[in-house]
């Protein structure tokens, strides 16, 4: 890591450094900003310790800067500026005790050191002095900094205090293990694992929003299987870690859907920052294990696994606590489609086949062929590139039904309403049947996506199902 400039150049550090002076009440910038300056990621958030009050501090600061952006939250003891392009939060050092059947700690006012020693990593306890007589030193009283060099996650205090006192700490630790590329110091991992049941008392908000920050990273695998090895992806996420493991019945064996399945994740994230894309990519065969069966003739079949995987979306989003809105629907419709494809990939691409792939998949046709794109793991490089080039012509023949029929979210030209006037019905099955016959008929190839055409069709379908069209 190479030093850049001086990262208190910035006017706001100035400010706050005159602000702390006049009130003489020691201040220090510590945690992110401070870590992120030596790892040279850019931060736009800066944390301000100051030993006494810190909401005060903050709003002389925003009265000295003009800025009227300020949020004060007087029982967290805390208060939010926004400066230019950044977001400062103040706060008074603070010593902290926890109960054991609570992460919210019982607070005490405190001085720098105490607040160091609260921090749940070394590379988080790093702090910049904004004080006259020492201003822009580093204080690093836990190693942070070497800890930084080696590419180390490591508690400032022992361990399991740390993750006793808050076990949300644990997702921490294994979500900048993965953002960062660290590795979890041995002890602390073996920490991690001991303390596990500890997330029993977080709320699943905040452990899905971890979650969520590690599948955002580059390569999200890292993460999950750091999660798998500490026994926590079983606490969360069973689903997922039911997939893991090789089964083997008169010589043959299938692949470990586990890993399969984050060789996916890990695809997509190269190819797309979409962040559903990626949940769809974690769960797109995750019916694997309740429908994984044996047969003598074909081997392992995991038949429906699609089909059954999309109806388990919605309880993995409920007890997640994540979106049950259009974000769960795009995730499951990605899943119970994603074989769509492949299937097609493999035999004779006809265009009633893509047309029927256009009108389910709609205007998520492209993320699809993406994820159906990363689906393909094999290690065999011929394999991949038969694939690939199967998966191509896909791609030609729908943007050539596309743009001959515009298929994709068509509504049939023929709707329920025009058929009940016609023939006099009120809302019943044959209007259901007429409906879909002419849907069919069009995505068939039958007939064009044409009012005429599917009018004639409708009046030829009502005629075999005894219907008479009222006079006029």
């Amino acid at each position: 890591m190479i030093e850049r400039e001086n990262p208190l150049d910035k006017e706001i550090f100035k400010i706050i450094a005159e602000v702390a002076k006049t009130e003489q009440r020691r201040t220090f910038v510590i945690g992110g900003f401070v870590r992120d300056y030596f790892l040279q990621r850019p931060s736009n958030d800066v944390d301000i310790v100051i030993e006494g009050n810190g909401i005060d501090i903050a709003q002389k600061v925003a009265k000295a800067t003009g800025s009227k952006k300020i949020a004060v939250f007087k029982n967290f003891g805390t208060a939010m500026l926004h400066y230019k392009d950044i977001d400062i939060e103040f706060v008074g050092a603070r010593k902290e005790s926890y109960y054991s059947n609570s992460r919210k700690p019982f607070v005490e006012s405190g001085t720098l050191e105490d607040d160091q020693n609260r921090r749940d990593f070394t590379i988080n306890a790093l702090a910049f002095s904004l004080n006259e007589e020492d201003f822009g030193m580093l204080i690093d009283p836990f190693g942070g900094i070497q800890d930084l060099h080696d590419k180390i996650i490591r508690t400032p205090l022992d361990p399991d205090t740390t993750f006793s006192d808050d076990p949300l700490r644990m997702m921490r630790a294994i979500r900048f293990a993965t953002q960062l590329q660290f590795k979890i110091d041995d002890n602390v991992f073996e920490s991690i694992r001991n303390n596990r049941q500890r997330l029993k008392i977080v709320s699943m908000e905040r452990i899905s929003y971890e979650l969520n920050k590690i599948l955002r990273s580059p390569k999200p695998s890292t993460g999950f299987k750091l999660l798998d090895k500490a026994e926590i992806l079983n606490m969360i996420l069973p689903q997922l870690s039911d997939l893991k493991g090789v089964e083997t019945v008169d010589g043959k064996h299938h692949k470990d859907n586990f890993l399969h399945t984050l060789e996916v994740v890990d695809n997509v994230s190269k190819t797309s920052n979409n962040f559903w894309l990626r949940w769809a990519a974690l769960l797109h065969d995750i019916a694997k294990y309740a429908t994984k069966r044996y047969d003598a003739e074909h081997g392992w079949t995991f038949h429906g696994h699609e089909y059954i995987g999309g109806k388990m979306i919605p309880s993995v989003f409920s007890k997640l606590r994540l979106p049950l809105n259009e974000k769960m629907r795009y995730v499951q419709k990605l899943v119970s489609l994603h074989l769509r494809p492949i299937a097609l990939s493999l035999d004779e691409v006809t265009d009633s086949a893509v047309r029927r792939l256009l009108f389910d998949a709609g205007d998520d046709i492209d993320d699809l062929m993406l994820l159906c794109e990363a689906d393909i793991t094999s290690k065999n490089e011929q394999t991949q590139k038969r694939h690939l080039a199967n998966f191509q012509l896909v791609r030609t023949k729908l943007k050539e039904i596309e743009e001959k029929d515009q298929i994709r979210n068509f509504q049939p030209p023929i709707s329920g309403e025009l058929i009940m006037e016609t023939y006099g019905l009120h809302p019943c099955r044959e209007v259901g049947i007429i409906k879909n016959a002419i849907k069919d008929a069009i995505l068939d190839g039958i007939i064009r996506n044409d009012y005429n055409e599917a009018y004639v069709f409708m009046q030829k379908k009502a005629e075999k199902l005894n219907l008479t069209a009222k006079k006029k």
